[in-house]
């Protein structure tokens, strides 16, 4: 144990950023509480709210998720014969018939897992008001993780300097903090975490092969994290399926000599990934058979790209969603793009891979105009988070780096003080 409590483990870097996480978590639960005193407010009577105060989606995704627990058919896909759920969240009777196409059970067993350990009694009394917001808590968790897993990626590639801006960025995101916090919004956060994990777990994997032991046995700690993450970007959202085929195109790309071993790995990884994405429906081949059936893997719709007129309300939409995304990206984005462009010096793996899927996955949020198409914008932000710092932390390595590194801790506190501010706006209603 003394080898794995080290300096380079457990150092100021990662108690730096466990403050950061911190205070990000803090963000997000202040968000949680406001929303959930200002509905609890807006009702007159407050047992009404188990069944209208909250919003459909969401009261709809507890009770099945909680149905599904308790053996009362699948969430999204369940049997013909199934009794309706006896949840008291949402009225889902007339919809035992129906599939969800956009996503499996995962996300509706996470947002009523909380509750396993909850008396049913206490569900249609007044006490649903002081712990309904355990809900919120894995999409809360989601956030923390797919911000630890920035930090680590970012200061793997781009050192402590990058990883800090990255997870400053990301702390410090208006929208990031919202999809945490589930907050008016489809709880994304969960497969934007899956897609960020499986991407770069992919590359990690990828640079194993170069080491001269036995490929598949030794990677097979990073094969299941990649199979749990491709699970959980498909299982949260079909349409996520694009980075199980992107997964593997990195993995032949970053190890072209050992392409057959990549190939291996990325199959053990999607078995992995299948078992797990059955196992969300509690192994009913049935169900699991009548959900892929009726499931939306590729919903794009290219027609969109053909005509003039959708270019300029996206960009109109990018403009404004850029200063939601993250205040600072008004200004860091252009200085990243443009460097990017007439400094070679930039133009490396660490930051184009990044850059990359962060431009396929904003095309693929453009091309879906229904649910989809949020799942994939909110995706990318991680991996614009990533590019920008790494493209920022090579401006702070030139000979006017005090000057870059002075400019950018003000833009970055600039960022802190107005998410803040904005947050003390929410809570004020």
């Amino acid at each position: 144990m003394s080898g794995y409590f080290t300096r380079e483990r457990f150092g100021r870097p990662q108690f730096l950023a466990g403050l950061l996480l911190l205070a990000f978590l803090a963000q997000a639960s202040w968000l949680v509480k406001a929303q959930w005193r200002l509905q609890w407010s807006s009702q007159s009577e407050p047992r009404s709210h188990i069944a209208t105060g909250a919003e459909e989606s969401e009261g709809e995704r507890i009770a099945t998720g909680w149905s599904q627990w308790h053996g009362h058919g699948i969430a999204g896909a369940p049997y013909p014969d199934a009794p309706a759920p006896a949840a008291p969240f949402a009225d889902v009777s007339n919809s035992k018939d129906d599939y969800d196409t956009e996503r499996s059970p995962l996300l509706p067993l996470v947002s009523a897992a909380p509750l396993l350990a909850m008396p049913e009694r206490w569900w249609n009394s007044d006490s649903f008001a002081y712990w309904g917001w355990l809900t919120r808590l894995p999409f809360l968790a989601c956030g923390v993780f797919l911000g630890a897993s920035l930090w680590y990626v970012a200061r793997r590639l781009c050192g402590n300097h990058g990883g800090f801006v990255a997870l400053a960025l990301y702390c410090f995101s208006p929208a990031m903090i919202q999809a945490s916090a589930v907050w008016h919004t489809e709880p994304e956060i969960v497969a934007a975490w899956g897609a960020f994990g499986a991407i770069f777990t992919a590359i990690a994997v990828a640079h194993t092969l170069y080491a001269p032991r036995e490929v598949v046995l030794w990677n097979w700690r990073r094969i299941v994290l990649l199979g749990v993450s491709l699970a959980i970007a498909t299982g949260s959202q079909f349409s996520m399926i694009v980075v199980v085929p992107l997964a593997l195109a990195f993995l032949l790309y970053v190890a072209p000599v050992r392409r057959q071993a990549g190939v291996v790995i990325w199959l053990a990884a999607c078995a992995v990934g299948f078992v797990l994405l059955f196992a969300a429906y509690f192994f009913h081949p049935h169900a699991f058979a009548g959900s892929m059936r009726h499931a939306v893997f590729w919903g794009a719709t290219w027609r969109a790209f053909a005509i003039p007129g959708v270019y300029r309300q996206v960009a109109a939409r990018l403009v404004a969603n850029v200063s939601w995304v993250c205040p600072a990206f008004v200004l860091a984005v252009p200085v990243a793009l443009v460097t990017y462009v007439v400094w070679p010096r930039t133009r490396y793996f660490g930051n184009t891979a990044p850059l990359s899927v962060a431009l396929l996955l904003l095309m693929l949020g453009m091309a879906h105009p229904h649910l989809g198409g949020a799942g994939f914008f909110l995706a990318a932000v991680p991996f614009l988070f990533l590019f920008v710092a790494g493209v920022l932390a090579d401006l702070m390595e030139t000979s006017y780096g005090f000057l870059v590194t002075a400019l950018i801790f003000s833009l970055l506190a600039t960022n802190t003080v107005w998410c803040l501010v904005a947050l003390v706006r929410v809570g004020q209603g």
